[in-house]
């Protein structure tokens, strides 16, 4: 804690080596201003006047309201006497998107002939944390954006802080200048409950301030269950970060687009689904967002030597693709065929987090773990999702399902009147057929991977591909992702049933060319039990 007679963070000029609290390198200033916060701020909740009606909402995540005051870190908005709030203009403005036009002129007024503005009738007092717990959570969150680094070869990526809300009960207020109805008054919060469906606050497209029901704007529902590596805070507590599955959508987009097109016409199409920087044209609002519920996760930590890791076991949860705008039935059904496309690319080929181009070392190479670090996640459809999975009846259709993949984003290139380009773009992983390979086997369970052996120690004689180019090393990103995707099947009656306990095992390659071990490794496989099953 600072000298009692120090000014607090929150008050001096953000200057070098005063108030400035956005230096990652430095998270002791931050933790000082959140603890200076924290004690400074009033425990019990607002109360709202007996004439206010409330409602109050389970955010799934963390809750995010940027008070604006700094340009490097997003800073609470902060009421009287300390206490966190969500700002009544906010919340007239979600609601007022969320009304007809004779609703909005009723409820939150508009304007006359000329200048003149008549007001509406009813009165929007924000909404603040149930209780007192939110301060007994951990409140610096950190923002590591790596697009660039992972997609296109540039080497720069940087941690940002942000302070947010970890999973709050909030209760929102309205009141009105006339008496209503019951009815009246149902109607009023069934505008409310479509509103809150965008998300509230900051960044809502990557799974922040989202409520836990989405029956509007929910485009792709689908349950997942999933283990791996969790996210570190600032404080080396460990946290399932619901955003991670916005950034692995987000990533295959791009991916899939710059197979297609140009690099300029992939990133805007990118950032017209999922939202972005335009350059001067300021932020883009995405059309399309991801809302998380961790039904079921529990939280541990792996152990290795004197190291810890943070690790998760999510048994259950649910993984909401929200339409964020208004749009026609059938562009909703366009978009709707594609975001679906996306996700099961995701998890055909990959993971979610920290990770995600390995499997689970836990699940397929136990032995390779003893003292030694954590490696790999593993996603899964449960059983009540599994229409989700690509039924493989044999390996040639793996072959089927990444043309059929194409043909979506081709189709929606068609659709947004773009045109094709056979140029190769200049990044490491654009899912072009020249520039990527997808090879494949089937293995009879989670103890007959080969490849996992590959990654540690010789694949041929003395030949190894350990820290190649291929495999990456620290502060590289390597060209190759292994996943180990369960096997199901499409019987007679058209039910997808999982095949014994079978996967199939996939590397997928983005040769760098001019690298003579990735040539000999390729060379190798070519005469392994893997079979080449797309790309040039």
């Amino acid at each position: 804690m600072n000298n009692s007679n120090e000014v607090p963070l929150m008050f001096q000029a953000q200057i070098s080596g005063r108030g400035q609290i956005q230096y990652i390198k430095n998270p002791e200033q931050s933790e000082r201003w959140v603890d200076e916060w924290v004690e400074g701020s009033a425990i019990d909740p607002p109360t709202f006047n007996t004439n206010v009606k409330t409602k109050e909402y389970k955010i799934t995540w963390r809750f995010v309201s940027n008070s604006g005051q700094d340009e490097d870190i997003i800073r609470p908005v902060i009421a009287a006497k300390g206490f966190p709030f969500y700002p009544g203009a906010s919340m007239k403005g979600a609601f007022l998107r969320a009304c007809s036009s004779e609703q909005g002129a009723r409820y939150c007024g508009g304007k006359l002939t000329g200048n003149d503005t008549i007001p509406g009738i009813l009165r929007f007092h924000g909404g603040y944390p149930k209780d007192a717990t939110w301060a007994d959570q951990p409140l610096i969150d950190v923002v590591h954006p790596q697009q660039n680094w992972q997609i296109k070869n540039n080497d720069s990526h940087s941690a940002f802080i942000q302070i947010s809300l970890y999973q709050p009960t909030l209760i929102f207020g309205i009141s009105s200048t006339e008496a209503l109805e019951a009815s009246e008054w149902e109607t009023i919060w069934s505008i409310w409950d479509k509103a809150i469906e965008r998300g509230i606050g900051s960044r809502v497209s990557a799974g922040y301030g989202q409520p836990i029901n989405h029956p509007e704007t929910k485009l792709v529902s689908v349950n997942l269950r999933g283990q791996g590596l969790a996210s570190q805070l600032i404080d080396k507590t460990g946290e399932f970060r619901p955003n991670i599955f916005k950034a692995a959508l987000r990533g295959h987009t791009l991916r899939l687009f710059s197979g297609i097109t140009d690099e300029n016409t992939a990133e805007e199409l990118t950032r017209e689904l999922w939202g972005g920087f335009a350059g001067r044209n300021g932020a883009v609002v995405g059309q399309l967002g991801i809302a998380f519920n961790a039904v079921d996760l529990e939280m541990d930590v792996y152990r290795y030597g004197n190291v810890t890791m943070p690790i998760y076991e999510l048994n259950a949860g649910t993984l909401n693709i929200l339409s964020m705008g208004d749009t026609s039935k059938e562009y909703k059904k366009e978009l709707k065929t594609l975001a679906t496309q996306i996700l099961r690319f995701t998890m055909l080929l990959g993971g979610f987090g920290k990770s995600w181009r390995r499997i689970d070392h836990r699940l397929f190479f136990p032995d390779y773990l003893n003292g030694k670090p954590m490696i790999g996640c593993h996603w899964e459809f449960p059983k009540q999702s599994n229409q989700y999975y690509f039924p493989v009846n044999s390996l040639s259709h793996i072959t089927n399902i990444l043309n059929d993949i194409h043909k979506t984003v081709n189709n929606w290139l068609k659709l947004k009147d773009k045109t094709p380009s056979n140029k190769l773009t200049s990044w490491r992983e654009s899912f072009h057929p020249q520039k990527v390979q997808v090879w494949g086997r089937i293995a009879k369970d989670e103890d007959d991977s080969l490849a996992v052996r590959w990654f540690h120690g010789n694949y041929q004689g003395s030949k190894s591909i350990k820290g190649s180019s291929l495999t990456g090393k620290m502060s590289q990103i390597g060209r190759i992702w292994h996943r180990m995707y369960p096997r199901y099947i499409k019987n007679k009656e058209g039910e997808m049933k999982r095949r014994g306990k079978e996967f199939i095992e996939l590397l997928t390659i983005f040769p760098d060319k001019k690298d003579e071990r990735t040539e000999e490794f390729l060379a190798f496989l070519a005469t392994s039990e893997f079979t080449k099953l797309w790309g040039e």
